[in-house]
């Protein structure tokens, strides 16, 4: 018995052997391996793929201001290709298990494999590689299944994804080419064909083709049997209608999502329901039930995770109802509700911003759109543009202060005597009722701290605050107490550690605004209207100034609102304001010009001929008149255009004209003042200050460009120079002249003697003809408005640059009696650049 038992176990084992094999085609060997393969090593494999893709999906935020993506999950390109250098260790198992599939199941014999569990190893393989991000490597997994199984029932499977990858890869184009064809040719089940057809609404949607993209996706929609990706593709189809602006379509395709209510995700639902609000027609829709609908939103607890969504469309709702102080309170509850949207709470940001900016609340509204910028991709270009936003505020911010400031004392100064103490006793009787107040208050809480019921009671403290507050710090008197009493106990003391050590006792009374010694309410300075009488300037040429600068803050304002921030209304109120003020002549016509073009943006033919015709009549010999007359004379061709002007201006700097130069720049900087071109004129003046005046009035001047025009180019150009390139050129010590191989001789004239230095530069030519110095060249150049050079240069040595001179000196031929110096190529560029050649003189009469 026994050795028949041996006997079998041993012929077992030798069938089991033969069927492992895999290049002998049985029907047991078939069998064994394709249970083998999908039982064991794809299971496993396919466990392990399921887990890493909803780990990838867990972390997948959508972003709804956008068109989703097809697929919900992020999938980024990565630059590793071999399965050991995997991002995710589930996607490295599956391909793993894929691979031990292919390598130890595989049944390939003459040119056909039997193993029918083969394409899904490599389908496994392909989507392994494609969620890992190694879209290459995927491509070559589905690519080896059309080419090596055009029989497989996975065929089309295959070919959806390998578009998937092409799309991944940026190859949208190839993508549909290839799906078109899959649609027009095979016979595909409902899956593949929604599969498929998702696949080219997203390659079209990438090309920004909306129309077929919308086709596919309505396919896609009809197609597929998961309700979750059903609701995905029914959302996209509303966004698609939405950026086809076909709003009734839109609502339809969000109100089938809507109605799919648990079937899907609820944050396709509660979006569905937003997209609808953002479509809501506040003319003609019914308000009353709109608002019940957000209301009864906001009211469901299993909408807590989108209540910052809900609060951002009840503002506005109550934005577009002209409830603004409303609206800013549930944006601020968007804010304070914020979960992970990053765009929605950009969106808060920026709408408080421009709702500040409406009330004229610039700085309010300028931090507001500092806190949008910490919410948007930096660089994008939506960051871009609220950054030019942020940096035109800048300048409203400035020009709103001047303008606000100097006509409240401009208003002051107009008052007579009577009326400037009427005022001041008014206002000084109200800051000493509130002085009073705060005393008495502050002598309560004295008492009760003294009898322990501040701390002791949990005594409520009211004050000039609103309401009650037991917090401490939220009452001024007592804060103020509060200081005292830590003087008299601790003297001044600097916040900074071991703060209680004797040695860190200092005196900081000039620098603190709470005194250890308080004046009297009725000897205080503060509460006397003759303190703030006496400050109202008298000075003729002060209050001429603080009306200069008023005015021609009103004027900036104009051209910021019309120019950079497109309000018109706003930019016409401050240029109408400007001329009550009967301001100078330079601003009052370009002020009228740009009041006719404000008002026929406006389309108000009555205000826009009103200054038209005031331009043509009382100013018919400036250039805005011409334009009025001649809309053509702005092209840079016309010779009284802007750019013709800066052209020819530019044509003089290079012929070292600097002082006609500067003095043009600035009439032309009145004439088109507002122009985009001033700019220019400012730089173009910088430089010729520069090189006519040395290094330090070319430092004062790029500031000047820099600190004015800080948005512009040349305004970035002026403070990189200024900030990377002028401190390499502050040196003013002279280079040693034994490191020189460079050297210049130099003769020195007057500018009125341009006569005799253009003869002696001829004389200087023949004679270099003459001695065939092949490598001197001749120069005159500019010095400063006083002096000029003519210089030889390429010598190679001071004394080679002296022996030249004494040459031409001695001469009979030239006889050259002007006297000279020699002086190194990098001393000639200090003298240049810091105009001190009378330092360079007196070293080398030194060193002689």
């Amino acid at each position: 018995m026994k050795g028949t038992y041996k006997i079998t176990l041993f012929i077992l084992a030798v069938v089991f052997l033969a069927a492992c094999s895999r290049k002998k085609n049985t029907f047991l060997n078939r069998n064994v391996h394709a249970v083998t393969t999908e039982f064991n090593t794809l299971y496993n494999g396919n466990l392990a793929f399921t887990n890493g893709k909803e780990q990838l999906a867990a972390g997948y935020r959508d972003n709804f201001w956008e068109i989703l993506p097809v697929e919900r999950i992020d999938v980024e390109e990565a630059e590793t290709k071999s399965p050991g250098a995997s991002k995710n260790a589930d996607f490295n198992r599956a391909e793993e298990k894929a691979a031990k599939a292919i390598q130890k199941h595989s049944m390939y014999i003459n040119g056909r494999e039997y193993n029918p569990q083969i394409d899904e190893a490599y389908i496994l393989l392909g989507k392994a590689r494609y969620y890992d991000g190694r879209f290459i490597p995927a491509l070559d997994a589905f690519n080896f299944i059309l080419d090596r199984y055009p029989n497989s029932n996975n065929i089309n499977v295959a070919k959806v994804w390998k578009a998937k990858t092409n799309i991944r890869l940026k190859n949208e184009e190839y993508a549909i080419e290839n799906l078109k064809k899959m649609f027009e040719t095979a016979n595909l089940k409902e899956e593949e064909i929604a599969d498929g057809a998702a696949m080219m609404a997203q390659a079209f949607i990438n090309l920004d083709s909306l129309q077929p993209a919308l086709d596919y996706i309505k396919m896609a929609t009809e197609n597929v049997k998961d309700k979750e990706l059903k609701g995905r593709y029914t959302f996209i189809k509303g966004q698609l209608y939405n950026r086809l602006d076909q709003k009734d379509s839109a609502n339809i395709a969000f109100d089938e999502v809507i109605e799919m209510n648990r079937k899907t995700s609820r944050a396709y639902m509660i979006n569905a329901y937003l997209e609808k609000g953002k479509n809501f027609d506040y003319e003609k829709g019914d308000r009353t039930a709109f608002l019940e609908l957000l209301q009864d939103l906001e009211k469901n607890r299993e909408n807590r995770p989108f209540l910052d969504k809900i609060y951002n469309q009840f503002g506005d709702y109550y934005r577009n109802s002209d409830s603004t102080e409303t609206a800013v309170k549930y944006y601020n509850k968007s804010i304070k509700a914020f979960k992970q949207d990053r765009v929605l709470q950009s969106v808060n940001y920026q709408t408080l911003a421009e709702i500040n900016f409406e009330k004229a609340k610039y700085k309010t509204a300028g931090a507001y759109y500092d806190s949008t910028l910490t919410y948007l991709e930096e660089k994008s270009r939506q960051w871009r543009r609220i950054t030019k936003k942020r940096e035109n505020l800048d300048d409203v911010i400035k020009y709103e202060d001047i303008a606000t400031t100097n006509d409240s004392i401009l208003k002051l100064t107009n008052m007579s005597e009577a009326e400037q103490l009427a005022y001041f006793t008014d206002y000084t009787s109200k800051l000493k009722e509130q002085a009073i107040k705060d005393s008495l208050e502050a002598i309560k809480i004295e008492q009760k701290i003294a009898n322990k019921e501040f701390y002791e009671k949990g005594n409520k403290v009211s004050g000039p605050n609103k309401g009650g507050s037991t917090f401490y710090f939220y009452n001024t008197s007592t804060v103020a107490y509060g200081k005292g009493e830590f003087r008299k106990i601790w003297g001044d003391r600097k916040l900074e550690d071991n703060w209680r050590l004797s040695s860190k006792k200092t005196s900081l009374n000039n620098n603190d605004d709470e005194l250890v010694t308080v004046t009297p309410i009725a000897e205080n300075e503060l509460y006397k209207p003759q303190t703030y009488i006496a400050r109202i300037p008298t000075d003729e040429k002060v209050i001429d100034s603080l009306a200069k600068d008023r005015n021609f803050a009103y004027y900036q304002l104009g051209l910021i609102y019309k120019e950079k921030f497109k309000e018109y209304n706003l930019a016409a109120n401050r240029l109408e304001k400007l001329l009550t003020y009967n301001p100078e002549e330079r601003l009052v016509v370009p002020a009228k010009y740009n009041l006719v073009k404000i008002y026929e943006i406006l389309e108000n033919p009555s205000q826009a001929d009103k200054y038209r015709n005031d331009v043509l009549t009382n100013h018919a010999d400036t250039r805005y008149a011409e334009i009025l007359r001649n809309p053509n004379s702005q092209l840079p061709t016309d010779e009284s255009s802007p750019e013709f002007k800066y052209k020819q201006l530019y044509k003089e700097f290079e012929a070292a004209k600097y002082a006609e130069v500067i003095q043009k720049s600035d009439e032309y900087m009145m004439v088109y003042n507002g122009n985009d071109i001033v700019p220019k004129f400012e730089m173009l003046k910088a430089t010729a200050i520069g090189r006519q005046q040395g290094f330090e009035a070319y430092k004062k001047a790029l500031n000047f460009v820099s600190l004015n025009y800080p948005s512009t180019e040349e305004g970035k150009q002026a403070q990189q120079i200024y900030s990377n390139l002028l401190p390499l050129l502050a040196v003013k010590d002279f280079a040693p002249e034994a490191e020189s191989d460079s050297w210049k001789l130099v003769y020195k004239f007057t500018n009125e003697e341009g006569e005799a230095a253009q003869k002696l530069k001829e004389q200087l030519d023949k004679a270099i003809k003459n001695y065939r110095y092949t490598n001197m060249v001749t120069s005159i150049d500019y010095y400063n408005p006083q002096t000029q050079f003519v210089i030889v240069h390429g010598l190679n040595t001071k004394l080679g640059a002296r022996g030249f001179g004494e040459v031409l000196k001695e001469n009979k031929e030239y006889k050259i009696k002007y006297p000279f110096f020699e002086i190194s190529s990098p001393n000639y560029k200090i003298i240049q650049i810091h105009k001190n050649l009378d330092d360079y003189l007196k070293q080398d009469v030194t060193e002689q």
